[in-house]
Protein backbone atom coordinates (compact mmCIF):
# COMPACT_ATOMS: atom_id res chain seq x y z
CA UNK A 1 0.00 0.00 0.00
CA UNK A 2 1.68 3.18 -1.17
CA UNK A 3 -0.46 5.76 0.62
CA UNK A 4 -3.85 6.14 2.24
CA UNK A 5 -6.28 9.00 1.88
CA UNK A 6 -9.11 9.71 4.30
CA UNK A 7 -12.06 12.05 4.03
CA UNK A 8 -14.81 12.53 6.56
CA UNK A 9 -18.20 13.80 5.52
CA UNK A 10 -21.68 14.11 6.92
CA UNK A 11 -23.82 11.30 5.52
CA UNK A 12 -23.73 8.44 3.05
CA UNK A 13 -24.83 10.57 0.09
CA UNK A 14 -21.97 13.00 0.69
CA UNK A 15 -19.54 10.07 0.99
CA UNK A 16 -20.73 8.58 -2.29
CA UNK A 17 -20.45 11.93 -4.03
CA UNK A 18 -16.93 12.52 -2.72
CA UNK A 19 -15.82 8.99 -3.65
CA UNK A 20 -17.13 9.51 -7.18
CA UNK A 21 -15.13 12.74 -7.52
CA UNK A 22 -11.98 11.13 -6.11
CA UNK A 23 -12.04 8.04 -8.33
CA UNK A 24 -12.72 10.12 -11.46
CA UNK A 25 -10.00 12.69 -10.76
CA UNK A 26 -7.00 10.43 -10.04
CA UNK A 27 -5.77 6.85 -10.22
CA UNK A 28 -6.99 5.79 -6.77
CA UNK A 29 -8.91 2.81 -5.45
CA UNK A 30 -11.63 2.64 -2.84
CA UNK A 31 -10.50 0.61 0.20
CA UNK A 32 -13.30 0.85 2.74
CA UNK A 33 -15.60 3.18 4.63
CA UNK A 34 -16.66 3.60 8.23
CA UNK A 35 -20.07 4.84 9.32
CA UNK A 36 -20.54 6.32 12.78
CA UNK A 37 -23.47 7.95 14.58
CA UNK A 38 -26.00 6.02 12.52
CA UNK A 39 -24.37 7.05 9.24
CA UNK A 40 -24.28 10.74 10.04
CA UNK A 41 -20.46 10.67 9.99
CA UNK A 42 -18.79 8.70 7.22
CA UNK A 43 -15.07 8.22 6.62
CA UNK A 44 -14.02 7.07 3.14
CA UNK A 45 -10.56 5.52 2.68
CA UNK A 46 -8.74 5.35 -0.66
CA UNK A 47 -5.31 4.13 -1.73
CA UNK A 48 -2.85 4.90 -4.52
CA UNK A 49 0.37 6.78 -5.07
CA UNK A 50 0.98 9.77 -2.83
CA UNK A 51 0.46 12.22 -5.68
CA UNK A 52 -2.75 10.55 -6.88
CA UNK A 53 -4.23 10.31 -3.40
CA UNK A 54 -3.36 13.95 -2.69
CA UNK A 55 -4.91 15.03 -5.99
CA UNK A 56 -8.06 13.00 -5.32
CA UNK A 57 -8.49 14.46 -1.84
CA UNK A 58 -7.97 18.02 -3.11
CA UNK A 59 -10.46 17.50 -5.94
CA UNK A 60 -13.04 16.15 -3.49
CA UNK A 61 -12.54 19.16 -1.23
CA UNK A 62 -13.13 21.52 -4.20
CA UNK A 63 -15.76 19.68 -6.22
CA UNK A 64 -17.81 17.35 -4.03
CA UNK A 65 -21.51 18.13 -3.77
CA UNK A 66 -21.24 18.36 0.03
CA UNK A 67 -18.51 19.85 2.22
CA UNK A 68 -15.61 17.68 3.37
CA UNK A 69 -15.36 17.98 7.16
CA UNK A 70 -11.85 16.52 7.52
CA UNK A 71 -9.20 14.94 5.32
CA UNK A 72 -5.75 13.40 5.59
CA UNK A 73 -3.14 11.72 3.40
CA UNK A 74 -0.72 9.22 4.93
CA UNK A 75 2.29 8.46 2.76
CA UNK A 76 3.92 5.10 3.44
CA UNK A 77 1.58 4.11 6.31
CA UNK A 78 2.91 2.05 9.22
CA UNK A 79 2.06 -1.66 9.12
CA UNK A 80 -0.31 -1.28 12.09
CA UNK A 81 -2.23 1.43 10.25
CA UNK A 82 -2.44 -0.82 7.20
CA UNK A 83 -3.67 -3.67 9.43
CA UNK A 84 -6.39 -1.49 10.95
CA UNK A 85 -7.62 -0.43 7.49
CA UNK A 86 -7.51 -4.04 6.29
CA UNK A 87 -9.71 -5.10 9.22
CA UNK A 88 -12.23 -2.46 8.24
CA UNK A 89 -12.12 -3.53 4.58
CA UNK A 90 -12.62 -7.18 5.52
CA UNK A 91 -16.06 -6.36 6.88
CA UNK A 92 -17.17 -5.28 3.39
CA UNK A 93 -16.41 -8.74 2.03
CA UNK A 94 -19.01 -10.45 4.22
Amino acid sequence: MKSLGFIEVSGVVAATSALDVMTKSADVEFVTWERKLGGRMVTVIITGSVSDVTEAIECAKKNAAYPIMASNVIANPHEETVRMVALSAKRLQK
